[in-house]
């Protein structure tokens, strides 16, 4: 009964995160960033070619951009069906899958319902909503490995710890530094040897992946992500920063209200007992990166980057009320010991041990309950978190934006060049090589999609819709489609050979 129930919990998490993705696809909400840059580089991978991804720019090879090899697992998907929707249903297998680990340490800490209680707290909660609703990630591949990792600590399964953490080190390159902070958890279980392999793979995998394998790929020759200027200009003088300004360090923590609002989301739902636990230290550099980042955008509360962290710190959080429940039971042991005495004397049974074990358990359901509850009211009323609350509410509209994106893209023949809004490059992945406005090779170019009611068409050095005009003028494109609903479709000839060369970019 209880795999039933926790097999259907996942199930109807798995039809709403499918029904969102779906619909999100159906009007056009998907984008180029990320769902077609990950489809170009699996879509690639699939064809056993390199991951080179027009998207991001000509002939732009993406282990040049981030370190993330285990985008290769899920090339076989394509030969199923070639279909960058098939990317957000592994996104989908890969979420859900992460409630298995997740009740397994809940229910072996406090039972089957605090365990179906936590998953249904992990599946609603407001990280995974926000990663389902902004499609495929690779950080995806690390949420349910976390949770594993958590799992194999508590087992004592310490081997299974060093080789999950070590799988980590394939999906993004900044894991080096969790393995860091799982080594940490290790050295606090007095699992010293564990401990030093795992910050040993920690610190060469970052090493390898920022040092060698992205800077070789990279235009630029180097790795292109040191973003925290606030720490300092570099690695190096970023650790003098932390060792010797530590106040003004933690002060850059919640300089802003974003900042703040991130806090609050990942702790007060659970009462803030993730920060009494270990294991809130696996979490620490994820979190602690972003919120030392210069972008404003990694500090919100609406991208793919908190997936990983909610598993963390859900278990965190039980964690807490473990190690508290164990506490009172220690101090309360010599207590019970002089009650069970008389109780033998006098022939008086004795209730509170059983009585406290149930209010501790009571407990320990009602922090993932208080978040549980916070995402049902949060679904329905406030979309901007919790964006399921579309879904659930069937607010999407089909209105006439989505039937402009529907005649441009079915406008554009198979196997050419173009360069598209980002709102319809995921809608041409698998038949054309298509980049945003200003990332093609002028010479292979023969249709444009560009969409003048947005202030910046997308991609790394984004174009402005009248500088992609200007552009189209000075090629020499003419409009097929005009201004419908804001879309513009334009078109120049080009030699058949360069169309040819084209249409090599998803051949085999």
């Amino acid at each position: 009964m209880q795999r039933i129930q926790l097999t259907a919990v996942m199930a109807a998490a798995s039809v709403l995160y499918l029904a969102h993705s779906l619909l999100r696809y159906a009007t056009f909400s998907a984008k180029g960033f990320d769902l077609g840059i990950f489809d170009q580089a699996v879509r690639q991978y699939a064809l056993f070619k390199a991951p080179i991804v027009p998207i991001k720019g000509e002939d732009f090879h993406l282990l040049g951009d981030h370190f993330h090899p285990v985008l290769v697992v899920l090339a076989p998907l394509y030969w199923i069906w070639d279909d960058p929707r098939m990317l957000n249903i592994a996104l989908i297998l890969l979420l859900v899958s992460a409630a298995i680990p997740t009740y397994l340490v809940a229910r072996g800490w406090f039972g089957h319902r605090t365990g179906m209680v936590a998953v249904g707290a992990l599946l609603l909660g407001w990280p995974f909503q926000a990663i389902v609703n902004w499609d495929f990630h690779e950080i995806a591949v690390g949420v349910p490995l976390i949770a594993w990792v958590i799992w194999a600590m508590e087992r004592d399964r310490i081997r299974l710890v060093v080789g999950l953490s070590a799988a980590l080190l394939l999906v993004r390159e900044d894991m080096g530094v969790t393995l860091v902070a799982i080594a940490l958890v290790l050295l606090l279980r007095r699992r010293w040897t564990a401990a030093a392999l795992t910050a040993g793979l920690g610190v060469a995998g970052y090493w390898f992946a920022t040092d060698v394998v992205i800077p070789h790929f990279s235009p630029s020759g180097d790795f292109g992500y040191w973003e925290f200027t606030a720490l300092g200009a570099s690695a190096g003088a970023a650790v003098v920063f932390l060792l010797t300004q530590p106040w003004n360090a933690a002060a850059i923590l919640v300089d802003h209200p974003l900042k703040i609002a991130l806090w609050l989301l990942h702790f007060v739902p659970l009462w803030l007992l993730p920060l009494a636990s270990p294991y809130a230290i696996v979490g620490a550099p994820i979190l602690l990166s972003r919120l030392f980042n210069d972008r404003l955008n990694v500090w919100s509360p609406v991208y793919q980057y908190d997936a990983i962290l909610a598993p963390i710190f859900l278990l965190a959080a039980l964690d807490t009320v473990r190690r508290i429940q164990a506490f009172r039971a220690r101090r309360a042991a010599p207590a019970r010991t002089e009650i069970s005495e008389i109780s033998e004397a006098s022939e008086i049974p004795e209730r509170d041990a059983p009585a406290t074990t149930a209010r501790h358990r009571r407990w320990a359901t009602a922090v993932p309950a208080t978040a549980l509850a916070l995402s049902v009211v949060g679904t329905l009323t406030f979309p901007q978190v919790f964006p399921l609350q579309r879904t659930v509410t069937a607010s999407w509209s089909f209105d006439e934006r989505v039937a402009a994106h529907q005649r441009a893209v079915e406008t554009i023949p198979d196997g050419v060049c173009v360069e598209a809004a980002d709102t319809a490059a995921p809608h041409l992945v698998d038949r054309t090589r298509v980049g945003l406005n200003g990332t093609t090779d002028e010479d292979r170019l023969s249709w444009l999609i560009i969409d003048d009611t947005v202030s910046e068409l997308g991609g790394n050095d984004p174009l402005t819709p009248a500088e992609a005009f200007d552009r189209a003028d000075r090629l020499g494109f003419e409009p097929v489609i005009s201004d419908d609903a804001g879309l513009w479709v334009l078109h120049r000839e080009v030699d058949d050979a360069v169309d040819a060369s084209c249409a090599e970019y998803l051949r085999r």
